[in-house]
């Protein structure tokens, strides 16, 4: 995770608040599950998305968020596992959907092997989405140029080509921001790699549904 100033500097930038429906993609080990149910408080809801393609995987994605939803406090998230193009049946119009480090993701075979595509999946959040909701990303920047070439060997995509993917669906760029940029990334390393994880150059882009 990130220290309290770029936490709190993202929360602001993804526009959630007391009383936010806030639909948080593949959440991992739930840290921004948890902030967000802090956030948004008991008017709020916080759907915890596992998506059906990654919640066979050995670490239990599923099985640690459906913990994280019996802590005192977390009666405002809901867990959902389903295939990532149900998630508008699966789910209520929310005003935020976040997606940290995943949309890369979106063009592996894996990710890809029940039927999601990038451009299924922003017309699937196009629909859950609120008018006038936010659709936040935040991933490892791959080199200029390289497109989406390194999503699969580095787990890296260019931010122009998920720029270029999501407006495809209707959205409307609304703010960018390099509150994670680090100049010291060379783009051509596994975000895995010990020399580098936890330290890749990020971007973070806001786009709104109109």
């Amino acid at each position: 995770m990130y220290d309290e100033s770029k936490l709190s500097a993202l929360l602001r930038f993804a526009q959630v608040g007391a009383g936010s429906a806030v639909i948080d993609v593949y959440p991992g080990d739930g840290d921004w599950t948890r902030l967000f149910s802090d956030e948004v408080g008991p008017k709020g809801r916080v759907y915890s998305f596992v998506p059906a393609e990654v919640a066979h995987l050995n670490n239990d994605p599923l099985g640690k968020i459906l913990t994280l939803a019996k802590e005192p406090g977390r009666e405002n998230v809901e867990v959902v596992s389903a295939n990532l193009l149900a998630l508008p049946d699966v789910t209520q119009p929310a005003d935020v959907l976040w997606l940290h480090l995943f949309y890369h993701d979106l063009h592996t075979a894996l990710v890809q092997a029940k039927g999601a595509t990038p451009a299924a999946f922003n017309r699937a959040i196009y629909e859950r989405l609120k008018p006038g909701g936010v659709y936040v990303i935040v991933d490892h920047a791959a080199a200029a140029g390289a497109g989406i070439s390194a999503t699969q060997s580095l787990h890296r995509i260019e931010p122009a080509s998920v720029r270029a993917e999501v407006e495809a669906a209707g959205f409307v760029l609304d703010a960018e921001s390099t509150m994670l940029a680090d100049k010291d990334d060379r783009h051509s390393i596994k975000v895995f790699d010990p020399s580098i994880k936890g330290r890749t150059d990020r971007f973070a882009y806001r786009f709104v549904k109109p």
